[in-house]
């Protein structure tokens, strides 16, 4: 896996297009790619990072959902939380990951 993007600002995390709150973040983004050709490999990535919650945000019944989180450029990225500090983690593709399809 390839960082192909590390990011931070402050962003929107929701459920369901409903706003959960909003929080700074710092998020890096690795892609899978083929090793003759550098090519991506679609369907191969991983986002990490964290959200830094504020004080009293109990984050405990939104781990493991999957939540939407958006960026300050605008994009929304599938993600979930692993803990209740708000730890991210989205590994691979579809609907309930990257939104795109």
């Amino acid at each position: 896996m390839k960082l192909v993007e590390e990011t931070s600002g402050l962003g929107e995390l929701t459920l369901n297009g409903v706003a959960l709150c909003s929080a700074p973040y710092r998020i890096r983004r690795f892609q899978g790619m083929t090793e003759g050709s550098g090519m991506p490999i679609p369907g191969l990535h991983r986002i990490e990072g964290s959200l830094e919650l504020r004080p009293g945000t109990d984050a405990r019944e939104w781990i493991g959902v999957p939540l939407g989180l958006k960026l300050e450029d605008g994009r929304v990225l599938g993600i979930a939380l692993i803990n209740s500090e708000g730890r991210i983690l989205s590994e691979g593709h579809g609907p309930s990951k990257c939104f795109c399809c």
